[in-house]
């Protein structure tokens, strides 16, 4: 009987996008996650015993130059030489952008395969052949599958693969194969690396991705981890899941069919929080997307300030328990009872006819434009670089508000209208 551990997808120290827009954002311990969540792992392999380990590609994140993240790697594998385990490595996308992969020596039982041809290293004792191939540039479109060597008869044969497969779009599509082609190359393992959501097939071949070791963004939700390999002459008998994440990323839908008031929904949104945290293992922190559902009367009061709703729910998640939960973003894809939105259309009717006619009449006031002018720039100066990229009419507007300013309120104008269309057909309709 012998174990080793199957990870991939590593990524440490991956930067965290879109955090530096939330002003409460826990950053220290988002950003020290991936390294805790290998710290957990790299324990766990010396807690079970484990024969040795295999990485199945992108332990680092790109072109990242920091050697802190280098020098950090190579103390966790001085971890597994002193617990006698050897590890078996492959390069992957990320790996090939990174000056790290090309620059640090590594430990003596850190055995990497080579990105020239498919490669076989043999553990003698263990009756184990592990056939891999490294990325030699950060885009391998080719099937890198016939160049691998045929099974060594009698021994378990693990083969090592970053490769999107087939199907998973979401994944570059780099050294493409198909499940046939794996299940028809003799080998009783594949340890795949690239996609970051764990699948497994179990059979007389068993093919898996262990998914990365941390969720990173809100993309990527639920536990996360490596797989144990259990195997007992020549076979696979045993799967199981590792989880060594330490933040989880949750979006958690709050029903609000059966609440009528603002506060309601806020109660019934703390309650959900507890009951998430409480499902939580240990001391797992919790990085939750909140998002209302339901027909409600609540709808309208909780989409008049969703800025301060969210403030709302950031407190109920401090007062629970301000180490293990943070909101990352409150949404309220609720909606109001018909008799609610018929009403709301009544009152508001008037308002939006006015602010259209308000927009045309201003396009054509250069007095009113004027008047206007500091507060265009003033207004646009507070935004990000990335919103006025995305947006033409945005830099347009920034750049001389006076020229763009009544082509925008043109076309806004009858946007408005159509905008109050829209939910009149809806309404008549429902």
């Amino acid at each position: 009987m012998m174990k080793f551990i199957h990870a991939a997808d590593l990524h440490l120290d991956s930067p965290l996008t879109g955090l530096s827009s939330y002003a409460d954002a826990p950053v220290d311990r988002l950003r020290t996650a991936t390294r805790d969540a290998f710290n957990r792992l790299v324990s766990r392999a010396i807690e079970e015993r484990v024969d040795f380990m295999v990485v199945a590609g992108d332990v680092y994140d790109g072109d990242w130059r920091d050697f802190n993240t280098g020098l950090y790697f190579v103390r966790q594998m001085g971890r597994l030489r002193q617990a006698g385990i050897s590890v078996y490595l492959l390069h992957g996308n990320h790996d090939a952008e990174s000056e790290m992969t090309r620059t640090l020596e590594l430990p003596d039982n850190v055995h990497t395969f080579s990105a020239r041809t498919a490669q076989t290293f043999r553990v003698e004792h263990l009756k184990v052949a592990l056939h891999g191939r490294s990325f030699r540039s950060a885009a391998i479109t080719e099937n890198l599958l016939p160049g691998y060597p045929n099974p060594v008869s009698g021994w378990l044969n693990i083969g090592v693969l970053h490769t999107a497969l087939e199907g998973h779009a979401e994944h570059a599509r780099y050294a493409p194969c198909s499940l046939a082609e794996l299940r028809a190359r003799g080998y009783q393992y594949w340890a795949l690396g690239h996609v970051h959501q764990r699948w497994i097939e179990r059979g007389a071949v068993t093919i898996a991705y262990p998914g990365n070791l941390q969720g990173r963004h809100i993309r990527e939700p639920g536990p996360r981890g490596a797989l144990l390999i259990t195997a007992s002459a020549g076979e696979i008998v045993d799967v199981e899941v590792l989880e060594v994440d330490v933040v989880r990323w949750q979006t958690l839908d709050v029903h609000i069919g059966e609440i009528s008031d603002r506060s309601g929904a806020i109660r019934a949104a703390g309650l959900a929080l507890e009951q998430a945290l409480g499902a939580a293992p240990g001391e797992l922190r919790l990085a939750i997307r909140l998002r209302f559902v339901g027909r409600s009367a609540a709808h309208m009061d909780l989409v008049a300030d969703e800025v301060q709703l969210r403030q709302e729910m950031l407190a109920q998640a401090v007062a629970i328990d301000p180490d293990r939960l943070w909101i990352e973003k409150v949404r309220v894809e609720s909606s109001a009872p018909d008799s609610q939105i018929g009403a709301s259309l009544g009152e508001r009717k008037g308002t939006l006819t006015d602010l259209a006619r308000l927009m045309l009449e201003a396009s054509e006031d250069p007095s009113l434009l004027s008047s206007l002018h500091d507060d265009w720039r003033l207004l646009l100066e507070t935004l990000p670089p990335e919103v006025l990229k995305a947006s033409a009419d945005l830099r347009a507007l920034r750049q001389d508000p006076m020229v763009a300013a009544p082509q925008w309120l043109q076309r806004a104008a009858p946007l408005a209208m159509g905008q109050l269309a829209q939910a009149s057909a809806r309404a008549s309709e429902s």
